[in-house]
């Protein structure tokens, strides 16, 4: 039995010398990546984490001492560690375990996260909150050196530094490689830093030189300035944390001195680590954008490339492709990203048009005003996001782009359930929180060539546009020809008797195998704001029911806008809202998560069938 084998909790990692340290790290990393590898999942970062982990489960008392992850890529070793080791084949699968920390999860997740540059501030209000009951918890936030450029972990630093909390915030930067002399000379000094010789040291000469002004400002500035040249730490000191760094991420023994020596430490505190994505496993360390986010491969071959034969293209390709076909003849658009080249399919943008490409980092409130100040120059400004990423950069899109009716694109990727990232990555509230805004034109595409069209108009028009698209394969060809797009204009794709289903985006086309089966009439949407009031007067005029059917939260939705115009008009035909519930869902296989909720074509029948009485079909038996 491996000793990895006997460590179901943290507790019983505590009970092994530290001399064995460094073999549970190697059995845990081997772990991390034969699970890994099964299920698919993020790894670069995990394997990059593996003695930070070990080292902070076995130098605090995990869970009375809280522990927070920040976004939570890198939570699989802490999962493994804490309870989780025997249900890591499930890793993002419908009822299976999250693919980030979750509260209702296990004890051990004191902070359910997904968003990055959460942990710090979080970490904080925990630290706050036990000085407030007497507790002597300890508590730390680690924390990516990407989720730096966010603004609220700056916020949160600045706040700390002024609360005198007990929190220690480690950064685990991963961008930097250290050289054999570097990291032994960065060893020693922070080994001396953290000692409580210096401690006393210092406090000490703080005392005695307090009572001679000039000498104590002298020694002071004396202080900062060699620390400055020796330490990149005069930052961190000056928002009121005791900085120790950065030392080697890879040394696990190391960390546990350096842990044991300042987990008692009172008020701010910021250790700066430095470890590999990819730690361990040469492939990625090598590749660690390739091997971030893995599907199932073998591990021992590494992920071959694609076969000859071309795979079919994703939204987000056809989003890419037609950023650069229209750059190529508009030297007007410009695109952003806020840290999502590879996701939004923006690879080869950024390579053929590098001066017209701006990746601001996780910045996301930055990024929307950043295309507000290009709109106000006359640029068309494109910003690729996340659906669940433009809801971190609200206030921005309502006040610095809608209220001042800039012409923005957004092209939000996403849209609808995102399979394995679960309810955090989950497109599920974007049309609701941009219908009730002004001068808004919200799109939502059926299919390739339909979101190319979208882009194309939204690229034109004078005011904020948002053009929504699921993950996955595109349904049909990009140059497909399509009906011309009008503004605010959908498309009757099927004539039927009685009911009309009125399908948003991703949902046309289980709709169309309904209204096959039904006699329904069928229309493509495809705007929400501003809507077909025109054709859907028409359809109330011609049948029994409408049905609305959208891989969005009905609260607030397609559905709803459709419901407010018909009592605005006094229209009366029955009504059917079908769309994600009033609930978050959990990660899966997306058929399985919209069958789940009745969003398949066989559950939308079935909830047809039921809103209006008509009987489901019977199945003669064999004699």
């Amino acid at each position: 039995m491996s000793l990895l084998e006997t460590i179901n909790l943290p507790p019983q990692l505590r009970e092994q010398p530290q001399t064995a340290l460094i073999e549970i790290c190697d059995e845990l990393r081997a772990f991390v990546l034969d699970s890994v590898s099964k299920t698919g999942g993020h790894l670069s970062s995990n394997l990059g984490v593996v003695e930070l982990s070990v080292a902070l489960h076995y130098c605090f008392e995990t869970p009375y001492d809280r522990l927070v992850w920040d976004v939570g890529h890198q939570c699989y070793p802490h999962k493994i560690l804490t309870g989780r080791r025997d249900r890591m084949n499930t890793l993002r699968q419908w009822g299976g375990l999250a693919g980030f920390p979750k509260r209702d999860e296990s004890e051990y997740d004191t902070f359910g996260v997904a968003h990055s540059s959460t942990s710090i501030s979080a970490a904080l209000g925990m630290a706050v909150g036990a000085k407030a009951k007497g507790e002597h918890r300890r508590v730390v936030a680690v924390i990516g050196d990407g989720s730096m450029s966010a603004g609220m972990a700056f916020e949160a630093l600045n706040n700390a530094g002024a609360m005198d909390a007990n929190v220690l915030v480690i950064l685990n930067d991963n961008e930097m490689s250290i050289s054999e002399p570097v990291g032994a000379l960065n060893n020693y000094l922070s080994r001396l830093l953290a000692s409580r010789t210096y401690d006393k040291v210092r406090n000490m000469g703080k005392s005695v030189l307090s009572s001679i002004p000039p000498v104590s400002r002298f020694a002071r500035r004396w202080e900062a300035h060699t620390k400055g040249m020796v330490l990149p730490g005069t930052m961190w000191e000056e928002l009121g944390f005791n900085y120790i760094g950065p030392i080697d991420g890879h040394d696990v023994n190391l960390l546990v001195d350096t842990l044991n020596k300042m987990k008692d430490r009172q008020g701010p505190q910021f250790l700066h680590v430095l470890t590999r994505k990819g730690g361990g496993y040469e492939r990625a360390e090598d590749d660690p954008i390739l091997y971030h986010s893995v599907p199932k491969f073998d591990h021992v071959a590494g992920i071959t490339h694609p076969p000859a034969t071309a795979p079919k293209k994703t939204y987000s390709d056809i989003f890419g492709d037609w950023l650069c076909d229209t750059a190529a003849i508009d030297d007007r658009l410009v695109a952003i990203t806020p840290a999502m080249r590879e996701g939004s399919g923006m690879v080869r943008y950024s390579k053929e048009f590098p001066e017209r490409y701006f990746d601001v980092g996780i910045a996301e409130q930055h990024s929307v005003t950043f295309a507000a100040g290009l709109a106000c120059e006359g640029m068309k400004p494109v910003v690729a996001i996340y659906s669940t990423f433009l809801q971190r950069a609200y206030d921005q899109l309502v006040h610095d782009v809608v209220l001042q009716n800039l012409p923005v694109v957004f092209a939000i990727d996403r849209a609808g359930l995102v399979g394995s990232d679960g309810p955090t990555h989950a497109g599920s509230f974007d049309v609701a929180y941009l219908r009730c805004l002004p001068n808004m034109t919200i799109m939502s595409a059926s299919n390739a060539a339909e979101c190319r069209a979208m882009l194309t108009m939204g690229i034109e028009l004078k005011s904020p546009v948002a053009v929504r698209y699921p993950r996955g394969t595109a349904h049909g060809a990009a140059n497909a020809e399509i009906a011309p797009l009008q503004l605010g204009k959908g498309e009757v794709r099927r004539r039927g008797e009685k009911i009309a289903i009125l399908a948003w985006g991703s949902m046309l086309h289980p709709a169309l195998t309904v209204g096959d089966k039904l006699n329904a009439t069928v229309v493509n949407m495809r705007f929400v704001k501003p809507l077909d009031e025109a054709l859907i007067r028409e359809l109330a005029a011609s049948h029994d029911t409408l049905v609305t059917v959208e891989e969005a939260s009905v609260e607030g939705s397609a559905g709803g806008a459709v419901a407010e115009f018909l009592a605005r008009e006094g229209l009366t035909p029955q009504l059917v809202l079908i769309g994600l519930p009033d609930t978050f869902i959990d990660q899966g296989d997306p058929g399985l998560m919209l069958a789940s909720v009745g969003l398949d074509a066989a559950g939308i029948e079935a909830t047809i069938r039921a809103s209006t009485h008509i009987a489901a079909p019977t199945i003669a038996k064999a004699a």
